[in-house]
């Protein structure tokens, strides 16, 4: 699949067109000194979802159907995404998302951080970027669901387990 995608996606943005589309904010990673690399953070909806799915299978995430994923990057209030730009090729490295009532709350699903930029700050900066972009639409109240292992990241980001007893309760299908 990856030959195909690459054969008929060409992530080339050599051209006036596609520089000028990119907008984003640059990031400086720890211990990423290599001159040629930039990393940037956008809020650009252009997202190929084989691109997308590729970055969730390099994290051991379960796939899910593209026609479903289209659809929630759709109807997602916020999309945030971290580009890996070298040359005049440009590859998506993180992913994030959230829901809102486009008032008060939003929820953040979905963060993803490619293996090869884990633990050099990438997934803090992209996160701290999101938090930044949701209060700007005034949004006070941002929760998210956090695999277990991932908790303490969190924690770190000033996020709470459970604030003031606050229990969340699900509902799931037989």
């Amino acid at each position: 699949m990856v030959f195909w995608k690459r054969l008929f996606n060409n992530t080339d943005i050599s051209n006036t067109d596609q520089k000028s589309q990119f907008k984003g904010e640059p990031v400086n990673l720890k211990g990423h000194t290599d001159g040629q690399t930039r990393i940037f953070f956008t809020r650009e909806r252009e997202i190929d979802l084989y691109e997308l799915e590729e970055l969730c299978d390099a994290v051991g995430w379960a796939r899910r159907p593209l026609r479903k994923v289209k659809r929630a990057l759709t109807y997602s209030f916020m999309v945030v995404s971290a580009w890996e730009v070298k040359g005049n090729r440009k590859r998506l490295i993180g992913f994030a998302r959230a829901t809102s009532d486009h008032a008060f709350n939003a929820t953040i699903w979905d963060v993803v951080i490619h293996p090869r930029f884990q633990s050099k700050g990438l997934g803090k900066g992209m996160m701290k970027y999101m938090i930044r972009q949701l209060r700007s639409e005034d949004i006070s109240n941002i929760t998210l669901f956090a695999d277990p292992q991932v908790v303490d990241f969190y924690r770190r980001l000033g996020f709470v387990l459970d604030p003031e007893g606050i229990k969340g309760m699900f509902w799931y299908p037989d």
